[in-house]
């Protein structure tokens, strides 16, 4: 089985860069330099959402499937600045060149990862191959790269699952749900700011890495739609998984199999 990454990312608002781009008063609080940027933003669109350059990568959260091992990980701040988190994932990326899995990472997660990625001078080599890289395998990346919307290396389940159309995708909590599995508990994207000013930095790391879980776990029910798992191979995969998150033993990992009943 080739080697899949399921990932995902929580961001906060780039306040040293609003500040270098507003000339804002150094007296200014972190705080309060984000919501003139909210509140600007709002006034402008009817939004507080702030544009992707601007969305400062705090967490990375990684699921990945290789061989027999199934790890659940995070790339985070306090543990690491900005630039080694960005540079950490695309190093993964370049190790195991898997198949990388996401809910909306072509609408976001991957826009934000090269523009930040870009101000700390990130090289991701593997990920840009179109196929004229230098690797050995390199013209197959033709046929088949990450960045494309329609090639498989990236694949982005909400976007597939709608037929690349806005107006038909849905969140992943809901779906999650549907299909039986947790969902989002006790935080969503719009609290993470919050959660961070509060110091919870640990808490949004529990959050994203339970939504790159809900991501994995819905990319096996769209392996079994498309062919590529057996019902048997799909339904020993979740007992596999289930058996590794209680190995884990961690309070979040504990909450989201209680809220994960067994079929």
């Amino acid at each position: 089985m080739k080697p899949v990454l399921a990932f995902d990312i929580e961001t906060i608002p780039d306040v040293t860069g609003l500040r270098r781009l507003h000339d804002l008063d150094p007296a200014l609080s972190d705080d309060e330099v984000a919501e003139l940027a909210f509140q600007h933003r709002r006034a402008a669109n009817g939004s507080d959402f702030l544009p992707h350059h601007l969305q400062r990568v705090a967490v990375i959260s990684c699921a990945l499937r290789a061989g027999s091992d199934f790890r659940v990980w995070s790339l985070a701040e306090p543990e690491q600045g900005e630039g080694e988190i960005i540079q950490r994932f695309f190093d993964g990326v370049e190790k195991f060149t898997p198949q990388i899995v996401s809910w909306n990472g072509g609408g976001f997660d991957l826009p934000v990862l090269h523009y930040r990625g870009l101000l700390h001078g990130v090289t991701a080599a593997r990920y840009w191959d179109l196929g004229d890289g230098d690797y050995a395998d390199s013209r197959d990346f033709r046929w088949n790269n990450y960045i494309s919307r329609y090639h498989s290396r990236h694949l982005d389940l909400m976007d597939v699952l709608a037929m690349y159309q806005p107006r038909a995708s849905v969140r992943l909590d809901e779906l999650a749900k549907l299909l039986g599995f947790p969902g989002k508990l006790g935080m969503d994207g719009s609290k993470v700011w919050q959660a961070w000013l509060a110091g919870a930095i640990s808490d949004v790391r529990d959050y994203c890495e339970t939504d790159v879980l809900n991501t994995y776990l819905v990319s096996l029910r769209f392996r079994l739609l498309r062919g590529e798992l057996s019902r048997a191979e799909h339904d020993a995969e979740i007992v596999f998984v289930r058996g590794e998150l209680e190995k884990i033993g961690k309070p979040h990992w504990r909450e989201f199999l209680a809220a994960w009943p067994e079929a």
